[in-house]
């Protein structure tokens, strides 16, 4: 259960950084510097570039504040190898890790797998499967299951591993699969990542199996009406997060006179850097945190750094950034046990011998 409560944070997607180390180096500390929460990563089948786990693993190590938030995707990549990218995320980046679950109608993407297409109804299905074991196996490791015995040369203690026993459900219109486990790896140093996934998911994918939504509307003034009505769907307890583009006055040019290819279906905001504050202001009160898209990342990080969010923290819109705390602790949500461990712990004695 979420105990999120106002005020409210601030992510920005870092997809302009370009492909180098040293880009997203500087792109991901600038982030850090100007007091964003959390830095996203989107991804593409692009030949020869690094995808969005990876980038997020580059800037684990060089990050300390910052939550690493990729977009991976369930449709055809293996859920098995997916969970186990992330909770090695996680121990890089030392708890500060996520993961948005995308779905994406992408012929292309199959292509390069050797797949048929998925579309419609079958891609949140396969979310929301993928959601599923990927949970399974983050808590198929109970957190005391290295035990590091070097009298008895054991590293695990194998009554602390656990079968997940996942197979996809009567009338999964993909490909059905099952996976046994457990993972390869230790449970995450969050227990379980912050899973997010975007408003169209939800329906095949269950309110109750993700922490966060994102939200998008076609027009800024639009926003706020569907974070209303998102959150009358999925409830209090889980976050609420709004999209939006974003191109600034900077460097002595008028926002509409900077050069800025928006993805139409998200609302953008063009305009001064107090208009902006202004718009986040009002927004955060319905939000309980928005992602930003900025035009030219550089640009508007700077601009953003020096005039937007530090005026939102004086208004009490934005809260601190907080030191050696991981993304649930941003989201509020409690570190859970292992619902294995929980179910071996209820079970009576003897039972399952």
């Amino acid at each position: 259960m979420s105990t999120f409560k106002k005020p409210g944070f601030l992510a920005i997607e870092l997809d302009g950084a370009g492909w180098d180390g040293a880009d997203l180096a500087r792109a991901v500390l600038a982030a850090e510097s100007a007091g964003f929460h959390a830095a996203t990563f989107t991804d593409a089948p692009v030949p020869a570039r690094a995808n969005a786990l990876q980038r997020a693993a580059f800037a684990g190590p060089v990050t300390h504040t910052i939550a690493l938030v990729p977009e991976v995707d369930t449709v055809y990549t293996e859920p098995f190898h997916v969970s186990t990218q992330l909770a090695s995320l996680d121990y890089v980046s030392r708890g500060r890790a996520g993961w948005i679950a995308t779905a994406a109608d992408a012929p292309e993407a199959a292509a390069a797998v050797g797949r048929s297409a998925v579309t419609g109804a079958a891609l949140g299905q396969e979310a929301a499967a993928s959601i599923e074991v990927s949970r399974r196996l983050w808590d198929s490791w109970e957190d005391d299951a290295v035990i590091r015995d070097v009298a008895t040369g054991r590293y695990i203690d194998v009554d602390k591993l656990h079968y997940v026993d996942f197979q996809t459900p009567a009338g999964f219109a993909g490909v059905g699969y099952s996976v046994k486990g457990p993972s390869i790896i230790p449970r995450p140093l969050q227990g379980q990542l912050p899973v997010l996934v975007p408003a169209s998911l939800l329906g095949e994918v269950r309110a109750d199996a993700v922490d966060a939504v994102l939200v998008s509307a076609p027009a800024a003034e639009l926003l706020a009406a569907e974070v209303r009505d998102v959150r009358a769907r999925v409830g209090a307890s889980i976050a609420v997060i709004a999209e939006l583009d974003v191109v600034l006055d900077a460097r002595g040019q008028d926002a509409a006179a900077r050069d800025a290819s928006f993805d139409g279906g998200r609302a953008a905001f063009a305009g001064s850097a107090a208009g902006l504050t202004d718009f986040l202001a009002d927004l955060l009160k319905e939000a309980d945190g928005v992602r930003l898209h900025p035009a030219s990342l550089f640009v508007d990080v700077e601009e953003l750094g020096r005039l937007v969010l530090p005026e939102l923290r004086r208004r009490g819109a934005l809260r601190p950034v907080a030191q050696g705390g991981t993304f649930r602790d941003l989201l509020g949500l409690e570190r859970p046990a292992s619902r294995y461990a929980t179910a071996a712990a209820a079970a009576p004695a003897g039972a399952g011998k």
